[in-house]
């Protein structure tokens, strides 16, 4: 179990951390946080109308992180070349797909990196030994949203936009100030994949 997740009866997952690990993956779960920004205010109103109708933002975000977090609905491959009309029409769709969208969309990767704050605050003091992560079904799901929004987040950092990128990434001297990042990209992708792996046995 150490380092990778493994079922547990009724459909959840476990996984053994240590100290530092529950320490870096707490810690990048709040940065996801601060980055994608604070919910609804406490004291709205309780309408669920109201916040079927609250209209999102329509223009991408500026950071590109955020922006490979929340990306436009109807660009990527095959689109680079759109001109004139055609392009103004993929961005009008686009704009229109992020305002009914995104706040729902940043609701859910707000959530996703709540749960695994929680989660591994509930483990306590995990002392020299670490401890032992063990989720329920519907919190592996929220894990891995999350996981897979902080490797989006580092990726974006790193530049990382294929798996051309990410070969690369293995081949970087330990001098590279970028390694410490790039460890963390691979370590939570590995987290990913046996979660993956787990969920789906």
């Amino acid at each position: 179990m150490p380092g990778h997740f493994e079922p547990t009866p009724g459909g959840g997952a476990a996984v053994a951390l240590d100290e530092v690990e529950i320490s870096i993956i707490r810690s990048l779960a709040v940065q996801l946080l601060e980055l994608i920004g604070p919910g609804p205010a406490e004291d709205a109103p309780d309408d669920p109308l109201a916040e079927i109708f609250t209209d999102g933002p329509s223009e991408p975000p500026s950071d590109p992180v955020l922006f490979r977090l929340f990306p436009d609905a109807y660009g990527g491959p095959g689109t680079e070349d759109a001109t004139g009309d055609e392009a103004d029409e993929l961005m009008a769709y686009s704009a229109e797909f992020r305002r009914f969208t995104e706040n729902d969309l940043r609701a859910r990767k707000r959530e996703d990196a709540l749960a695994v704050v929680h989660t591994l605050d509930a483990l306590g003091a995990a002392g020299d030994g670490g401890a032992v992560l063990k989720l329920a079904p519907e919190q592996s799901r929220q894990w891995l949203g999350a996981l897979n929004d902080l490797r989006l987040a580092i990726g974006a950092r790193l530049d990382v936009s294929d798996e051309d990128d990410a070969d690369l990434l293995y081949r970087l001297p330990d001098s590279d100030p970028r390694k410490p990042m790039v460890m963390a990209y691979l370590w939570l992708g590995g987290l990913q994949e046996t979660l993956v792996s787990t969920l789906m046995s």
